[in-house]
């Protein structure tokens, strides 16, 4: 499928999940300015939560609702609204909640759009999951697996994040560099982005800080386009 490019003010229009949506992001290289991205470009109620941890101190400006019911996110999304929610927060770190607590929110109609960061890079460009990764809520309807465009061309040992595990997913060694094939390769992969994905779920590659007209974004573009997957090329991020 031909890639989409997009600003990162469009990416919600681009992605155009649907009115009755859950968009699990995962991967690296920028899921959480996707995930505000989303709450921004998203009309309707929108819920903004994680699975695993985000930067305490980042709430890109949405109001923050910590250890919330379902009744006390119904009230504060009201008719059409968007809100973060969270477990707990330290000085450093956001926590969010189980999965299964995320699927009983969507369940329950508290949201019509709910957005969730169910994975962790450490702030890498990419990743890949760990055994008990990536916590992707199971109502999930949509996956998008996230990579930096800065990750590419690079040795995979010098600069992604669990970079044994990238390496046994893109098939090669992690003294070699992460090109567009290999990334592909990890990408679609069942112990890389493809992992835990729920059946029936839309799969969706988002390449961030992408330069469409050269560099090595287009190219896995095109690895990705061969291989059926769905792609938006995120420019001007």
């Amino acid at each position: 499928m031909a890639a989409t490019v997009t600003g990162i003010e469009e990416f919600a229009a681009a992605l155009a999940p649907g009115p009755r949506s859950m968009v699990a992001l995962v991967g690296g290289g920028g899921k959480t300015t996707l995930l505000f991205a989303l709450g921004r470009g998203l009309g309707g109620r929108r819920l903004l939560t994680t699975t695993t941890r985000m930067g305490g101190g980042n709430t890109g400006g949405f109001p923050t609702l910590l250890a919330p019911s379902a009744a006390d996110l119904a009230a504060a999304l009201g008719d059409e609204g968007a809100v973060l929610a969270w477990r707990s927060m330290d000085d450093r770190k956001a926590l969010g909640f189980a999965p299964d607590v995320v699927d009983g929110w969507f369940e329950a109609g508290v949201a019509d759009c709910v957005a969730v960061e169910a994975d962790g890079a450490r702030r890498r460009p990419f990743t890949a999951p760990a055994p008990w990764e990536p916590p992707i809520p199971g109502a999930a309807t949509c996956v998008v697996a996230c990579i930096g465009a800065d990750a590419l061309g690079y040795v995979i040992a010098d600069l992604l994040h669990r970079p044994l595990r990238v390496a046994a997913a893109a098939g090669c060694s992690p003294y070699e560099r992460l090109t567009p094939a290999r990334a592909a390769a990890a990408l679609t992969s069942p112990v890389g982005m493809g992992k835990n994905v729920p059946a029936g779920a839309r799969f969706v590659v988002a390449v961030t800080k992408a330069e469409v007209d050269r560099g090595p974004a287009p190219d896995l573009a095109g690895e990705l386009n061969r291989r059926g997957v769905e792609t938006i090329l995120v420019t001007a991020y």
